[in-house]
């Protein structure tokens, strides 16, 4: 396995849509294998998506199970993800690897419910709610060249300074 970069907002090509995936094989794998352990390296790290590290590919990493008293579907690999339904406006701060020195509150659904690939082509269908349902909506705004910047409720009042993580 191996660590990648991450790309740095400003980078245009965090602005970049991603592609399906259509083949799902051993190097899929392999680079989903190394995506999770890029993630894992960053702090505080829920999720991540390949257009992060320069792939633009619809693939996504997400799991919340760290998280104390959340519902939580564990670790997720999230390939050609599509929200097929969304309920319950609400605000929350998000803060991603990719924009490292700022956090933002952001409207984002409630609840969802998804259908996703595995990494091995099998498609899933899950109901989320509350904390994963915000990652999984953060990583895939990742797929379609959005950051969370993009969608803060107010540029001049709702972003904030990062504090530093412990090491």
């Amino acid at each position: 396995m191996a660590l990648m970069d991450i790309l740095i907002y400003p980078d245009d090509r965090l602005k970049q849509i991603s592609a399906p995936v259509e083949s799902f094989d051993d190097g899929l794998r392999a680079f989903v294998a190394d995506l999770e352990e890029t993630m894992r390296v960053g702090p505080g790290g829920v999720g991540i998506a390949a257009p992060q590290v320069g792939h633009f590919i619809r693939v996504a990493i997400v799991d919340v199970s760290a998280k104390k008293k959340i519902r939580h579907h564990g670790r997720l690999v999230l390939i050609n993800p599509e929200i097929e339904q969304w309920e319950g406006m609400v605000m929350g701060r998000e803060g991603c690897m990719s924009v490292p020195d700022y956090t933002g509150n952001v409207i984002r659904a409630e609840r969802i419910q998804l259908r996703a690939q595995d990494e091995f082509g099998q498609w899933q269908a899950f109901d989320m709610e509350g904390y994963e349902a915000r990652a999984v909506q953060h990583e895939l705004d990742h797929l379609d060249g959005l950051l969370f910047l993009d969608r803060l409720v107010s540029k001049r009042h709702d972003l904030f300074s990062r504090k530093v993580y412990k090491k």
